[in-house]
């Protein structure tokens, strides 16, 4: 800045730095963070009119991002090109008048008189960041009808850089969230694949068993029913559900002939089948699942928190809590499906039974839960009837299991059973 300027012009251009850069920083609308910039600027020196152009690199072209006091308020797209792009970055951030003598300055001006004239320009600020074209400044004359002094030039300079950061900040922001968007797109596609793969494992497993089709389908979303009531994050509700899905994936390696006996099996065939809960671990160990409990959750579906169950005998907290979240939707499924020596029980019947077997076989902490999303169903205090849907029409009887269900969740949440499960 010229020596001897005064010394509240040099207080009022910090002022103005201070507020552009404030601007820049918080303003989230990036037109409006463009219009306040050029009224700032055009405030700074008493300037009539002005324009602020963005440049596409892609496009070749200018783009008017804040338009003030010229003729033409709005304008299409102004191209540019090579030789044009190269002379601005020559200049650099500077404020050159329309009469200066630069060759690459006149060659500009000559290219776009009809530009610089129909916006009455008497001054052009290239923006540059990095030795790169962000956009273009254009100003008209002062309204005092002064020339522009050096000193001006060097206040529209510094307020210039401030408004090509600016406007490099938004392209970086913007480019990030398209990238953050992609990424997301295709995280979702990859999860959509994993959970195809997933249904297509399921329905191979059930297809070994003609008598459980849908099986594993359906424990997997009872297993979803059951986490959702718990109160658990969407990525946990979705790996309980994949670990329904797979909890009997080692009946791959059991004999077809075993799985579909139309008839109770003896002990040595019982004992073959038994295999299922470690040949699934083993299976599906090596894969890198987003879930990391899917493995166990297939090794313990079927032991017993009264250390009754197999493959290891483990009792209570011992048994991962997904494992007991699948291990009484399997049940579930199994108590309310026909089976080739038994039909399936009335909803009467399995509500019993949950009251027999809660504290010896199934947790407390996972049966409340599901009869809590189940009475909601019967209650329609909920539209996605998930549970009564998958067991199909005229299954539950409303009046009947509604009363069973509230008495049994009282129990339930009394602490009775908890009691049950410490003394098994």
């Amino acid at each position: 800045m010229e020596k001897g300027a005064p010394l509240h012009k040099l207080v009022h251009t910090f002022a103005t730095l201070a507020d552009l850069g404030q601007e820049i920083a918080e303003t989230s609308d990036f037109q409006e963070k463009m219009r306040t910039a050029l009224h700032l600027v055009q405030g700074s020196l008493g300037i009539m009119r002005g324009a602020l152009a963005e440049f596409d690199s892609d496009l070749q072209a200018l783009s008017f991002v804040a338009v003030h006091g010229m003729v033409t308020e709005t304008r299409s797209d102004v191209a540019l090109s090579p030789q044009e792009v190269s002379d601005l970055l020559s200049l650099g951030i500077c404020g050159l008048p329309r009469d200066d003598r630069t060759p690459a300055f006149t060659r500009f001006c000559t290219r776009q008189k009809s530009l610089l004239d129909s916006f009455r320009v008497d001054l052009v600020v290239p923006l540059i960041v990095r030795q790169n074209l962000i956009g273009i400044m254009l100003l008209g004359g002062k309204a005092t009808g002064e020339d522009f002094s050096m000193e001006d030039r060097e206040v529209i300079c510094a307020l210039a850089r401030h408004i090509g950061v600016g406007i490099q900040e938004h392209r970086l922001f913007v480019e990030l969230s398209h990238r953050a968007v992609e990424t997301r797109r295709l995280y979702d596609e990859m999860r959509g694949i994993y959970r195809d793969t997933v249904k297509a494992f399921a329905a191979a497993i059930d297809c070994k068993d003609k008598y459980t089709q849908g099986h594993s389908e359906r424990v997997g979303k009872y297993s979803e029913v059951i986490a959702r009531e718990m109160g658990w994050s969407a990525e946990r509700i979705e790996g309980i559900a994949v670990a329904g899905y797979l909890h009997d994936i080692g009946k791959l390696v059991v004999e077809r002939d075993i799985i579909n006996a139309p008839y109770r099996i003896d002990a040595k065939q019982s004992s073959e089948l038994n295999r299922h809960p470690a040949a699934g671990y083993e299976i599906l160990l090596p894969i890198n699942h987003p879930y990391a409990d899917i493995p166990l959750t297939a090794r313990y579906h079927h032991e017993r928190i009264d250390g009754r169950g197999y493959p290891e005998g483990l009792m209570g907290d011992q048994i991962p809590l997904g494992a007991k979240i699948v291990s009484l939707a399997d049940s579930f499924d199994a108590m309310t499906t026909d089976r080739p020596y038994k039909k399936r029980r009335v909803m009467e019947e399995v509500v019993e039974d949950f009251r027999r077997n809660t504290g010896k076989q199934f947790a407390p902490e996972v049966v409340a839960p599901f009869c809590r999303a189940l009475l909601k169903e019967v209650n329609g205090e909920t539209k996605n009837v998930k549970i009564i849907r998958l067991l199909g029409k005229g299954y539950v009887e409303t009046k009947r299991i509604a009363p069973m269900l509230e008495q049994f969740i009282d129990d339930l949440e009394s602490g009775v059973f908890t009691a049950a499960a410490g003394t098994a």
